[in-house]
């Protein structure tokens, strides 16, 4: 929207503010018995949504629920990964949100890309692997150890070949 900051209902009472630094308690200025959560503007650089499917020209049909879309309209540049790349997506597609091709930068098919958690009617949360990273992020060593086995080095192909016990993924994305 171009603006600062930007009012923000339900955070008042809560404990969000011993950590964060982008938000705070103000008068609200039409009530200023009111008290109002306003919280910095964000404009992200890069914004990375997986999408249900995509076509290549960057129109994209997102989840159903969330923020997504919004997060792509304050982004400078927005990579959709895609479960399936199709020839055209449009606003009548039903299913999700979508995305106009002129917010999005780039897009890559990359199938299973939302693991670990679920993309509705192809698969579902990988609870365990979250929970491993859960444990992991406990501790500096614990989460090193983590990167090292998924992450660090690792493409695409081989991440889902750890995470699927070494099932391959068709049409499955570099990293």
């Amino acid at each position: 929207m171009g603006v600062p900051y930007i009012p923000v209902r339900g955070l008042a009472g809560t404990d969000v503010f011993k950590r964060r630094d982008d938000m705070l308690i103000a008068p609200n200025p039409f009530d200023p018995s009111e008290e109002t959560v306003v919280a910095l503007a964000q404009n992200p650089d890069v914004a990375i949504l997986h999408a249900l499917r995509a076509d290549r020209d960057g129109n994209a049909l997102l989840r159903k629920h969330g923020e997504d879309v919004m997060i792509a309209q304050a982004s400078h540049r927005v990579i959709v990964t895609a479960e399936e790349i199709v020839n055209r997506v449009t606003a009548d597609d039903e299913g999700g949100q979508f995305i106009s091709a002129i917010n999005v930068t780039a897009v890559v098919h990359a199938p299973h890309g939302a693991h670990p958690t679920a993309v509705p009617g192809r698969y579902d949360t990988d609870r365990d692997h979250i929970l491993e990273y859960v444990r992991a992020s406990t501790g500096d060593d614990a989460f090193r150890a983590y990167l090292a086995k998924y992450v660090l080095g690792k493409s695409e192909a081989e991440y889902q070949a750890l995470v699927r016990g070494g099932v391959p993924v068709a049409g499955g994305g570099g990293s």
